[in-house]
């Protein structure tokens, strides 16, 4: 299997950059091959403005979408974006490792989704009219590979339930795993999340982390996926609204584009 790391962290001393390390090794001693994007040390440009655009005109409004999927149709990207989009096409399996800043994913990766993702590689795609929104949630370009998020977090594990005062963290990744994730037609799996950590992590616990993701890595092509409903499944009308009576009983919230839901409401888990 192919493995595609994007990562992103700045400090290469990192708890978070042993773990890449340790993954990498893991998965190559498993048989895999392994390409890693280390967002920080590439010094990844995060914003997406005009300067992706060297040939177009100062004086003509930017319309980012438009313009992004002009320079994918024409090929006329920037070659650190076409080499991130190539990345993703030899991949089977994509994962994405960060910390979790402030309830997301830190600005450099964001940064990499927006300028990586040009309008007609990662949207746009399909065919668009009347009740029909394109190929996406399950479908486009990036459909038959699998995607897992891993990110560390400084708070309790109980902080992270249905109850828990941070919110669900289901719910916190949902943004990456039914956005970036699906949306573009990767499936994606329970993301791996160590708790509590941070510089007074002791040895003692992250050998226990290190041995709970080495059983993830291992098991990376035979552990369930997270059973998003296909946008173009039938499951939602013309509207892109799931139809009444999908969800099932007592099911709400984001749990209800899910099928058989592991949380099936907020009031505790199933």
């Amino acid at each position: 299997m192919k493995v595609f790391i994007v990562y992103a962290h700045p400090e290469p001393k990192s708890l978070n950059a042993e773990l890449l390390k340790f993954s990498v090794q893991v998965l190559k001693e498993d048989g895999h091959e392994v390409q890693v994007s280390d967002l920080y040390a590439m010094k990844w440009k995060a914003v997406a403005d005009r300067d992706d655009f060297p040939w177009l005109s100062h004086d003509e409004r930017l319309d980012y979408a438009t313009a992004s999927g002009e320079a994918f149709t024409l090929k006329k990207q920037l070659p650190e974006i076409e080499a991130e989009q190539e990345k993703l096409l030899w991949a089977d399996f994509v994962i994405f490792q960060f910390p979790l800043w402030w309830y997301s994913m830190p600005a450099i990766l964001k940064g990499w989704v927006e300028r990586v993702y040009t309008y007609y590689f990662a949207y746009g795609i399909g065919e668009h009219g009347g009740e029909r929104w394109g190929d996406r949630f399950g479908e486009g370009t990036l459909k038959g590979r699998k995607a897992m998020i891993v990110t560390t977090a400084g708070g309790r594990e109980p902080h992270y339930r249905p109850r828990g005062v941070n919110g669900y963290m289901e719910d916190l990744l949902w943004p990456i795993q039914h956005g970036i994730f699906f949306y573009p037609g990767m499936d994606s799996l329970p993301a791996f999340t160590p708790f509590e950590v941070g510089h007074r992590t002791t040895p003692e616990e992250f050998e226990k982390i290190k041995f709970n993701y080495r059983e993830r890595l291992l098991t990376l092509e035979t552990t369930p996926i997270i059973q998003y409903r296909s946008q173009n499944g039938g499951d939602y009308d013309g509207q892109q609204v799931l139809k009444p009576g999908r969800e099932g009983k007592g099911i709400t919230g984001l749990a209800i584009h899910q099928i058989n839901p592991r949380v099936k409401s907020y009031g505790g888990e199933s």
